[in-house]
């Protein structure tokens, strides 16, 4: 027969009652965790058994900011690591040399395809031919030579693919006619006039105007990257002043390369 109850059988707890922090809908924190910051709110309960608890005690103010330590119950709120800050302004860095880097080799592709008075291989590179229903570049289906000063020479790998190539030479804007002997193609070097040579200078400057505004597009698609990390508490204002300085010496190096290529490209056109 079991014993009946009794509050003999009663026993006072010896373990101190613990103070913890009771974030209503969400997990308890030990309040001595906090106890360290008095600037802290909180709401504190008393809890004495895993059956009962007294009344919230009310300390100072009102509850803790739940977002100080959860993110709505989706896990603790961390702040980025300085690894990783680090990682994504390299990350920044990188992308934007990369593009300055291209923004350079398209300006001297560029300026290989304007003609001056000399023979050059680049002088056909922008030329593209319709070879089997796709448009491929002349030099990955041709061998490119200069036999003297005045003259081209363009040596297909495939015979069938000559006429398709003379006929992207004469719709371009080169100012060459070719010669087809059925099988390959010459073609003449024209001496530019004085007109002409300051004609295509201009189009050189124009050319190189248009790769500096690309450097400053790249220029600003970084500084907006770097503002987002500011308003993302990520740099501080004085971080992102002295990136945007060290962008600026970068922009600087790749406008000097502009300028010299450039004037490289300048002096072979009016050169006589």
């Amino acid at each position: 027969m079991a014993t009946p109850f009794s509050s003999t059988h009663l026993r006072t707890n010896p373990n101190p009652v613990k103070t913890l922090l009771y974030l209503p809908g969400s997990f308890s924190f030990r309040l001595s965790h906090f106890v360290k910051n008095p600037s802290y709110n909180a709401t504190a309960c008393l809890w004495s058994s895993s059956s009962c608890y007294s009344a919230p005690a009310k300390l100072s103010g009102d509850s803790i900011p739940v977002k100080h330590f959860l993110q709505k119950r989706r896990g603790v709120v961390r702040s980025a690591t300085m690894e990783e800050i680090e990682a994504e302004k390299s990350s920044i860095e990188n992308d934007a040399k990369a593009r300055m880097e291209k923004t350079i080799e398209t300006m001297r592709t560029n300026f290989n395809s304007v003609r001056t008075g000399r023979s050059n291989p680049a002088m056909l590179d922008k030329i593209e031919v319709e070879y089997y229903g796709s448009p491929v570049g002349l030099k990955t289906i041709a061998q490119i030579s200069t036999p003297d000063a005045g003259s081209l020479l363009v040596q297909p790998y495939d015979k069938s693919s000559l006429k398709a190539i003379e006929k992207a030479i004469v719709s371009s804007d080169l100012g060459m006619t070719p010669n087809n002997d059925g099988e390959v193609i010459r073609l003449s070097v024209p001496q530019l006039t004085s007109d002409r040579r300051k004609e295509m200078s201009k189009m050189v400057a124009k050319l190189a105007e248009e790769g500096k505004v690309a450097l400053r597009n790249i220029r600003r698609d970084a500084l907006k990257a770097y503002d987002k990390l500011q308003k993302e508490k990520k740099l501080s204002e004085d971080n992102v002043k002295d990136l945007s300085g060290d962008l600026q010496k970068l922009i600087d190096e790749y406008m000097k390369k502009v300028d010299v290529v450039y004037k490289q490209k300048e002096k072979e056109l009016l050169k006589v």
